[in-house]
């Protein structure tokens, strides 16, 4: 499952190899409340078909008319904003009085844009440049800190993998949680020396590696861009990883397992050298408590629990549990 970034770069790409006339539109900055954040893309062509977004749908209807009509940009790249008056908020749907600032790039031949998509295939960062004056793209390697800069007369873009993910374990559960991570844009590591599961893995884009769990997290070498995640249910396996990943500095290290299984895990891990500061670092049973059953469900539960400790969200402990209901209609 490929994330929104690389869906708009490759059909962009896609697009002008095929002869049509494409709009790129990159949100540079944003002001009140937005409903897409810096660096959100969307690419236009020339029919008005479209893919990605810029605002939520609002503002795209506004642009496939002008990229249609030929008015939107035509020779070099130009910024427009959407939702300076109050009354323009209302018409393009942006909330509270909401300001995007747009980059809107008319793809030609020069685009670097296969540069860009081969990068991101190697697990990548790759800079882009946009000359605002000429058009002219050039693209260089990234570094984790560089982020998205306009000033006016350059845009420089990152694309890639920021965040990390390894999973411990190549069970059914993994399949979901890989596929559904790399959405999230996540370079996913799957560690299982289990010749039975690892033999039938198949997930595209996702590396696979058959050394034993402590040693892989030490080979990683994790950072604060990165989360563990380990559904083996074997002790064997988990802890391993785990006595090695609460020493790191990943942002998120989670274990599968029931709540007693978890305590148990707990009293074992501080047999070893770890302190109760590190042991308090896991989050187990691994995921928001959202009455998942199914492993899509926990594959859910997982990802949103990191998305919100990643973005700094606080997550209430428990939550007024909701009617459970089942298939059908009921009258």
């Amino acid at each position: 499952m490929d994330s929104v970034d690389l869906q708009v770069l490759r059909s962009a790409r896609d697009w002008v190899k095929a002869g049509h006339r494409v709009v790129m539109a990159t949100v540079v900055h944003t002001w009140g409340s937005s409903p897409r954040p810096i660096g959100a893309l969307t690419a236009i062509r020339d029919d008005g078909l479209v893919v990605g977004s810029v605002s939520g749908g609002c503002v795209e209807d506004d642009m496939i008319v002008l990229v249609r009509e030929g008015k939107l940009v035509q020779d070099k790249p130009a910024t427009t904003r959407y939702g300076v008056s109050a009354e323009e908020a209302k018409r393009f749907g942006l909330p509270c009085g909401g300001t995007l600032e747009l980059v809107l790039e008319p793809l030609t031949e020069g685009h670097a844009l296969d540069a860009v998509l081969a990068g991101i295939e190697r697990h990548e960062l790759v800079m882009r440049r946009l000359d605002m004056e000429s058009g002219r793209v050039a693209t260089a390697p990234a570094k984790w800190s560089d982020q998205l800069s306009f000033d006016g007369k350059t845009l420089v873009t990152v694309y890639g993998p920021r965040w990390r993910l390894l999973i411990i374990g190549a069970g059914q559960l993994s399949h979901y949680l890989a596929q559904m991570a790399q959405a999230l844009d996540y370079q996913v590591t799957i560690c299982d020396p289990r010749e039975e599961y690892a033999e039938t893995w198949n997930v595209p884009g996702v590396e696979l590696k058959r050394g034993m769990p402590d040693e892989i997290v030490a080979e990683m070498n994790l950072d604060g861009h990165s989360a563990v995640v380990t559904l083996t249910h074997d002790p064997k396996l988990d802890d391993m990883a785990l006595l090695e990943a609460l020493k790191s500095p990943a942002f998120y290290v989670g274990a599968i397992g029931s709540k007693k299984n978890n305590d148990a895990r707990r009293k074992r891990l501080a047999d070893f050298d770890l302190s109760q500061e590190e042991i308090g670092r896991l989050h187990g049973p691994v995921g928001l408590k959202i009455g998942s059953k199914t492993p899509p469900e926990i594959a859910v539960s997982i990802l949103a629990e990191m998305t919100a400790i990643r973005n700094g969200a606080a997550i209430p402990e428990l939550a007024e549990p909701g009617k459970a209901t089942t298939p059908g209609c009921v009258t």
